[in-house]
């Protein structure tokens, strides 16, 4: 006798599976990228590329023309005797130029006529063979003032012998120092934050090129060309 009663609730029906798969083994139909769009999305990742290449291409030669600097550090070739010999005529004294051989490099020379301070100086920055820094300032326009700023208003702490002479120290308790000279009528200021005794080494050769200058007695007039 055929079975008429109805299918009790819940059941699955017939020829289908409870994950929704058919009977006979179907997978679901996976969704289909129609041309179109993938055309619009191959179009933006080529769109990218192409503004990637061009901001590389852009930036390269920049770098091209400044490459990065060498481990041992950026050491400029200056001639600091041309650039005092230059000085010279409007400065009112013989700038100094310690002879301090291949130890110390210097890294900037030059001539200011103080159009701000009011103080014209002679200045050069020095690289120590420790790689610290020291800067030489000299002028025959000293005044307190002018001394405090370039001493960064550090209190005098004793003295230290260099080259035969007694000079000033000053220190800011923060690592950086001064050493302060008159003599033969200019006043010399190093000034940063190398050791003591690289200082010293610096100081015994802006001695020995005071000495072997002729003293100052010319008064200062205009800047010299550059």
């Amino acid at each position: 006798m055929q079975d008429t009663s109805p299918e009790a609730p819940g059941s699955p029906s017939v020829g289908a599976t409870p994950d929704g798969e058919s009977a006979a083994g179907e997978q679901p139909v996976k969704p289909v990228i129609r041309a179109a769009a993938a055309k619009r999305a191959n179009a933006s990742v080529i769109g990218m590329i192409i503004a990637l290449a061009l901001s590389i291409g852009a930036f390269l030669p920049v770098v091209l023309m400044n490459p990065s600097p060498k481990s041992d550090g950026y050491r400029p070739d200056i001639n600091v005797s041309a650039i005092a010999q230059n000085a010279e005529g409007v400065a009112g004294f013989t700038p100094v130029t310690p002879e301090t051989g291949d130890t110390f490099r210097s890294n900037y020379a030059r001539w200011e006529s103080g159009s701000g301070s009011g103080v014209a100086t002679w200045e050069v920055g020095y690289l120590t063979p420790k790689e610290s820094f020291i800067g030489l300032v000299q002028t025959r326009q000293a005044n307190p003032t002018w001394l405090l700023q370039q001493t960064k208003n550090a209190p005098v702490t004793g003295t230290r012998t260099a080259g035969g002479r007694d000079w000033q120290l000053r220190d800011t308790g923060k690592g950086e120092k001064s050493m302060v000279l008159d003599y033969r009528g200019t006043t010399v200021i190093l000034t940063g934050p190398a050791q003591l005794e690289e200082f010293s080494v610096l100081a015994a050769a802006v001695v020995k090129s005071l000495e072997g200058n002729p003293a100052a007695t010319v008064s200062p007039s205009a800047t010299p060309a550059s």
